[in-house]
């Protein structure tokens, strides 16, 4: 009796595995995998991945969505990080050689967010990839991320050396890394949604 219920046994353990296999794939083809998947390529992926996971839903799988929402989230802390080297400008009690660091370093960063602003709207504006000037403003876009990450860190420059070691050099240090860091991973997947088309 056994030997009999062998033969549909198998077809249906067969099944069954291609059915777990096919679970799996898809499975792995959700936004939030799409998104690792696309981080895995930047230089800092596990920044990438915590600081975009959040907005899978509205990338979904589309590479332009993701460099989009990467370059939205990178203003953002561009922007914040100005906010607050602005208000570090205002303290009482800053050495000449301090407060003239932190100025350049503002003039860095507010150049980091006009580029960055630039960027989002070009890809915002962008057509479609059969567009005869698609390849024209993807390169404007990699330009200008490419140069708000040169700003970000000429910002540290004016920090360099012993006069500076304190409070404000690694306040600004730890935000204009962050931003450096998200620019850098912007400018990945910008290249990565340019190279696709």
């Amino acid at each position: 009796m056994a030997k009999t219920n062998l033969p549909l046994l198998a077809p249906a353990l067969i099944l069954s595995f291609f059915l777990y296999i096919a679970g799996i794939a898809e499975s792995a083809a959700t936004p939030t995998n799409f998104i690792k998947a696309s981080c895995s390529a930047t230089s800092y992926p596990a920044l990438c991945v915590q600081s975009l996971s959040i907005y899978a839903t509205t990338i979904q799988k589309s590479p332009r969505q993701l460099a989009q929402t990467a370059l939205s989230v990178t203003l953002a802390r561009a922007e914040s990080t100005n906010a607050f080297v602005t208000k570090l400008t205002k303290f009482k009690g800053l050495k000449a050689r301090e407060y003239e660091a932190i100025k350049d370093c503002l003039d860095e960063i507010s150049d980091t967010v006009d580029r960055l602003s630039r960027s989002v709207q070009e890809l915002k504006n962008l057509g479609k990839a059969r567009d005869p000037d698609f390849l024209w403003h993807m390169s404007n876009v990699e330009t200008w991320v490419s140069a708000a990450l040169t700003d970000d860190n000429t910002c540290m420059d004016g920090f360099s050396g012993r006069a500076f070691d304190g409070r404000i050099k690694a306040s600004i240090r730890a935000r204009v890394t962050n931003v450096a860091q998200v620019t850098s991973n912007a400018l990945g997947l910008v290249t990565q949604f340019a190279a696709k088309y």
